[in-house]
């Protein structure tokens, strides 16, 4: 893409209602990961719908304070962040482990992430994260989150039993594809908004499923009363999260390469330092809020491409206005009633384009995509399905203080693949 196509550059201010124009697209497409990530994490953690829409609120702050310091004083490009799908596996594996422990690891991964970017000590160790290391990541986290996906698409609701889920899911998401096939410009990129909206409606009337309107809760309300945060140090959790927090590195390196690819703006070096550092110290306000932590995300470049507007001012709007929705507990309530199939469904349809993002990396692999390749990435990603499925009663044979590594499927993939790809092939032809 050439300068040529920009309309408005980054630094540049579009006229107020063009601004606010664009700034409501860029809400659309934020907020669906939002309630799609928050959803299933809350579910995790709690069983009490209110205490479920205040984590919904929390993650909608955290992700308005996000955006809106990494535009100011981060990165400074038009670049989404949102709630990282790699640290939602850790969550899911520590389950047997307390809520502190969870998010002090956060806290503390937010922490060393940060360091490592201040220093220069992460520049090393990208050099651990080949072509093929980030393929098999990339293709790692789809996997293993596989039985979050089942558990939503099988949930019963309504007259829906769990094989109806199932046949109304596999349709659903070929109506997907097939749309996203025609869809072009910022219908596509906003594809996920209509299909929770169109798909909440079409599943909640032809099943009968109820739609809860949260008629008890207050229209304003805060959230930071009773906001607490207590540490608790367990170091397998702590490792689990680690190794997340490598991937959720490279994650947002390559995020803000791509939209720096695009627009070529000056002091990119700078840019990456001061964002990367700051998604770090945004991870440890995360990790004292007890939410998810946040991620630059690689679905900017597309939506630059087609409206031709890279205008970093554009997005301060859009973080007022989740600001703004983090102390709308109805309207927070409203958006969360989402039946869990259509969040299953979507979330097939976004790991989907992970999976095809990742192949897109291996098979550009220089040299070509070799079989020695292919037994880099096989073994890994076979590990982490079957850990991925293994029985509760498996995973609770293990020692307490090993699950959240031993039972946590992406933990064992990335460190299988970093075994193939640094120890055991070492010595062969290095891509």
């Amino acid at each position: 893409m050439t300068q040529a196509k920009i309309k408005y550059g980054i630094d540049d201010k579009p006229p107020i209602l063009k601004l606010i124009a664009f700034s409501i697209q860029w809400l659309a497409i934020i907020v669906p990961t939002l309630i799609i990530v928050g959803k299933v994490v809350a579910d995790i953690h709690f069983e009490s719908s209110g205490e479920q829409i205040i984590y919904l609120q929390k993650l909608f702050f955290m992700a308005g304070i996000s955006l809106l310091l990494q535009v100011l004083v981060g990165h400074r490009l038009p670049l989404v962040i949102g709630p990282a799908t790699v640290l939602l596996i850790g969550v899911a594996s520590a389950t047997s482990s307390s809520y502190a422990a969870v998010y002090s690891s956060i806290f503390i991964g937010g922490f060393l992430l940060a360091l490592m970017s201040i220093t220069g000590l992460f520049a090393r160790l990208r050099s651990l994260f080949t072509p093929r290391v980030v393929a098999t990541i990339l293709v790692l986290i789809a996997f293993t989150l596989t039985p979050e996906i089942l558990d939503l698409i099988t949930t019963s609701a309504g007259k829906a039993s769990p094989s109806k889920n199932l046949v109304f899911s596999f349709l659903f998401v070929l109506v997907l594809f097939l749309v996203n096939k025609y869809l072009s410009g910022i219908w596509k990129s906003t594809l996920i908004l209509w299909a929770m909206l169109f798909g909440s409606l079409f599943y909640i009337l032809l099943f009968k499923s109820s739609f809860p309107l949260a008629a008890d809760l207050p229209f304003l309300a805060g959230f930071f009363k009773g906001l607490s945060f207590s540490f608790d140090l367990e170091a397998s959790v702590l490792l689990s999260f680690l190794i997340g927090f490598l991937a959720l590195s490279i994650n947002d390196l390559g995020s803000i390469q791509s939209v720096g690819e695009i627009l070529k703006p000056s002091d990119m070096s700078k840019r990456i330092t001061r964002g990367i550092t700051l998604t770090g110290i945004l991870n440890i306000l995360a990790g004292i809020f007890g939410v998810v932590g946040p991620v630059n995300y690689s679905s900017s470049p597309g939506v630059i491409v087609s409206t031709g507007v890279a205008s970093r001012f554009t997005l301060i709007p859009t973080a007022l206005g989740l600001l703004g929705l983090s102390f709308l507990p109805k309207v927070i309530a409203l958006m969360g009633s989402i039946p869990s199939a259509i969040i299953g469904i979507v979330l097939i349809f976004i790991m989907c384009s992970q999976i095809a993002a990742g192949l897109l990396v291996a098979v550009d692999i220089k040299g070509g995509f070799t079989f020695e390749s292919g037994l880099i990435m096989s073994l890994p990603i076979m590990l982490s399905i079957i850990t991925s499925y293994l029985p509760q009663d498996g995973v609770n044979s293990f020692p307490v203080s090993l699950r959240p590594i031993i039972g946590n499927g992406f933990v064992v993939g990335v460190l299988a693949v970093l075994i193939m790809e640094h120890i055991i092939y070492r010595k062969g032809k290095r891509s």
